[in-house]
Order: structure tokens, then C-alpha cells, then sequence
């Protein structure tokens, strides 16, 4: 609003300015014009009543003024000897004989030989005024005076600006209620992001900010929402995590402390397995740590670092690094002949995590298999094993942090339950997904889904 006032102000005080001096320029003009029609009825020295020449100079400056026609502001007066010897007829309306100061400014000017032109001020009025001197063959000196009220010039250029400050307050009042209005209804998801902000706390995030109409507000607020569906999303993660954490340190913690309080510190076969026992407890809560941290890192941007792989190679290297987890009968189902941009090293310990699952729930000179193939524009990377196999109920329990299934591939007896849950992390990070195809009894077949050339990123996730 105050731009807007800003601008009403100048534009109409530079419009005010241009017309006051095109007043004066309009006047100056009509003064030069006056003096112009004077002397070139002066030069031709003939009366046009008789036509004969002038005989005297009152009856050149008697017939110039009687013929003259003034407009309401300006006023004329002929000299003769430096005194006032002609008016203007009754008619005209500004009457300069009438102002003593201006007389008394001008009379010395009439016996000049030059035309003078001025600008007077007095108690009554604003002068710009002319004076043309002119002689005659008898030796009489005299001239024309013609004057212009500026005042009464400037009174109508003033009564159209006052309008137009009239007219500016007014439009001015009316823009700034619709604007208000306006504007308002435009703010007003503002106003609902800051009330439901103040709503919401550490214990409550499940509060949202309504979703009305179109346009860019609008999808400010539909993005705060998104925004506050991932952070309520990751506390209540923190949260459960916090919860699993403490459960799962608990158990050796306690097992540690209890050990140590009942150790005979003289009997060394005690100490040696009292220590023994605590240090593979340390070493339980060190991996828990580990998967904990790579969990962790899996929410990062750059998690993964993608390269072009040959799957082929890849395959064939992690088949033989699988081998060593397990006496087990160890085969390739199918080879992959294709490049894909993934992590190879995150790939590689996700498929290797498979393959140990796959040893720790199956029998030993069992069969596990790992393969490769392409589908589509999909990588297919698996482990076929044949342990105890999850129930489809639990299939997707394990997938998730300290996740586990009753007698089956995902329930880690002596882990915390995250190999899984990193698993699917690295494949989320590659933007794929696992797939698990499982008979309770008769084995499992865990498949990392992984596109082969990274899909754009939707707007607001990584």
C-alpha cells in the first residue's frame, strides 16, 4: 500500500510540475504573441478607423487595447509619458490599474527603448507581464503593458489536482480492501502452516495442515505435509529403534555383569571362561553396533556409490566368496551377461548376507544356489537355499529392524535381527526392492530386484 501511495504521489506531482510550467510557457507565449500584433500595428503607423496614419501614440495604444480580446486572467494597460493613459474596456475581468504595486514596478520600464519582459508578486496577484515600448513621429514615448494573473491560471490547474487527490484517497482506500481481502485469502495456508506448527510437539506429529484449493500455496502445503509424514516417520523409526536397542543391549549387559559378580577370581579355568564368554558377548554387542551404524548410513545420500558392473563377474566372485561361508553344495543357477550401475561392494555384502542366512538355516551338504538374469529393464540377483523356509505371514517381518520369524531364514537366534533389514536397505538405496519366495520345510529363494540404470529421484526424496 505504501508503493501504491508512493506512486499515486508522484505520478501526480510530476504531472502537477509538467503543467505548471506548461501554464507559463502557454503564458509566455501569449505575452510574446501581444507584443508581436503590437508592433506590427505600430510599424504600419496607419489607423485603421480612418485610414489615415496615427496622429498621436494615445490612439495607436487606444485602438490596440479597445480591439484586444483578454481572456478572464490577463489584463492590459497603455502608457503614455509614464502614466496610465488607456484601460482595458469595462468588460474585461483582470484589472492591473487596480494594483499600485505593479504600477509603480512597471511605469519606469515604459520609457525604456527595449521590450522588457518579468514576473511580479504582489499582495494580489502572481505578475508575468510584457512591456512594449513605442514612439511616434510627434516625439511622444509610451508603451503597451499586458499582464497575466499566474494565480488565476494556477486556481484551475489546483481544483483539477485537489480532484485528483480526492480521487487517489479514494482509489487508494478501495485497492487496499481488496487487497486485504485478497491477499488474505491468499495467505491463508500461510496461517494455517503457522497454527499447525504451534500444534505440533515432540509427543504429537500426527497433526496436518489442511489442503485447500490450487496454485503455489497449495503446493507449499501439500509439501510441509509430505515433510512432516517423513519426519513423524522418523521419529516414530528413532523411537522403535531406541526401544529395540536398549531391549537387545540389555540381554548381554546383564549376562556380562552377571558373570563378572560370580566369578571365583582364584580359580583360573572360571577367569578363562568367564572372559571368554564376556568377549564374545562384546563382540555380539560390537556387530549389533556395526549393522546398527550401516542401517544408519543406508538413510544418507550417498550411501551408494554407483558404477558400471559387469553382473557376470560379479556374480561368478560373490558365488566364490559364498563358498567359504558353509559346508554346503554350492551352485550357479544362472549367469547374467549385462552391465548395470550399482554399488558393486553394497550389492556384494548384500547378496553375501543371503548366502549366510542361507547357511545358518539349512542343513549342511545342502543345496544353496546363486544367480543372476535380467528381466525387462529389472536386475535380478537371488540365493535359493533349502532350510526351514519363513511362513508368508512372517515374510515381511524379517525385511524389517530387529524383525524376526519363529523357525525360519529370518529368525537370527544369535543376531539382533538387522541382516535382513540392511539387505533391504541397500537394495532401497539402488531404488529396488526383495522379493521372497519361501515354503516353510522346503526352503527359501531371497531376490534383490535392482534396476539397471538409475530411475530419477521423486521430488522431496533422495
Amino acid at each position: 500500500m505504501l508503493l501504491v501511495a508512493l506512486a499515486l504521489v508522484m505520478a501526480g506531482w510530476t504531472t502537477y510540475t509538467l503543467e505548471r510550467t506548461r501554464a507559463e510557457q502557454r503564458a509566455s507565449d501569449a505575452l510574446g504573441r501581444a507584443a508581436e500584433e503590437f508592433q506590427a500595428l505600430a510599424a504600419t503607423g496607419v489607423d485603421p478607423r480612418t485610414g489615415s496614419p496615427f496622429v498621436a501614440l494615445g490612439d495607436l495604444l487606444q485602438v490596440f487595447i479597445e480591439r484586444s480580446v483578454l481572456p478572464d486572467a490577463v489584463g492590459e494597460l497603455g502608457f503614455v509619458g509614464g502614466t496610465v493613459a488607456w484601460r482595458a474596456p469595462e468588460g474585461v475581468t483582470f484589472r492591473p490599474e487596480d494594483d499600485p504595486d505593479f504600477l509603480t514596478a512597471v511605469a519606469p520600464l515604459t520609457s525604456a527603448s527595449e521590450i522588457t519582459r518579468g514576473q511580479l508578486t504582489t499582495p494580489q496577484h502572481d505578475h508575468r507581464y510584457i512591456v512594449v515600448p513605442v514612439h511616434v513621429g510627434t516625439g511622444e514615448s509610451g508603451a503597451l503593458v499586458r499582464t497575466i494573473d499566474m494565480n488565476a491560471e494556477f486556481d484551475a490547474l489546483n481544483a483539477n489536482y485537489r480532484t485528483y487527490g480526492l480521487v487517489a484517497v479514494g482509489s487508494l482506500l478501495i485497492v487496499g480492501r481488496i487487497t486485504r481481502q485478497v491477499v488474505g485469502r491468499m495467505l491463508l495456508p500461510i496461517s494455517w502452516v503457522r497454527h499447525t506448527a504451534a500444534e505440533i510437539s515432540e509427543t504429537d506429529l500426527s497433526r496436518r495442515i489442511p489442503v485447500r484449493g490450487h496454485g503455489d500455496l497449495t503446493a507449499l502445503t501439500v509439501t510441509i505435509n509430505r515433510m512432516l509424514d517423513r519426519l513423524q516417520a522418523a521419529f516414530d523409526a528413532q523411537r522403535q529403534l531406541l526401544d529395540n536397542v536398549g531391549h537387545e543391549l540389555k540381554t548381554p549387559v546383564t549376562i556380562i555383569r552377571g558373570h563378572l559378580e560370580l566369578m571365583d577370581e582364584m580359580d583360573p579355568e572360571e577367569v578363562a571362561s568367564t572372559r571368554a564368554l564376556t568377549i564374545d558377548e562384546l563382540d555380539r554387542m560390537g556387530r549389533l553396533v556395526d549393522d546398527l551404524i550401516t542401517l544408519a548410513k543406508s538413510e544418507h545420500i550417498d550411501f551408494v556409490k554407483r558404477e558400471l558392473v559387469d553382473v557376470g563377474r560379479l556374480t561368478d566372485e560373490t558365488l566364490e566368496r559364498a563358498t567359504a561361508l558353509g559346508d554346503r553344495h554350492w551352485i550357479l543357477d544362472d549367469l547374467a551377461d549385462v552391465q548395470a550401475f550399482v554399488d558393486p561392494q553394497r550389492v556384494t555384502q548384500a547378496w553375501l548376507q543371503l548366502a549366510a542366512n542361507a547357511v545358518r538355516y539349512s542343513a549342511e551338504d545342502s543345496t544353496i544356489a546363486l544367480g543372476s538374469s535380467v528381466a525387462g529393464d529389472e536386475l535380478r540377483l537371488w540365493v535359493r537355499d533349502e532350510g526351514v523356509g519363513i511362513a508368508p505371514a512372517e515374510q515381511s517381518i524379517v525385511l524389517t529392524r530387529f524383525g524376526r520369524a519363529s523357525h525360519s531364514a529370518g529368525a537370527d537366534e544369535e543376531g539382533a535381527g538387522l541382516g535382513l533389514a540392511i539387505v533391504n536397505s541397500i537394495a532401497q538405496a539402488h531404488q529396488g526392492r526383495i522379493v521372497i519366495d519361501s515354503t516353510p520345510g522346503r526352503g527359501s529363494t531371497f531376490t534383490i530386484v535392482l534396476p539397471l540404470q538409475p530411475k530419477p529421484a521423486p521430488q522431496g526424496t533422495r
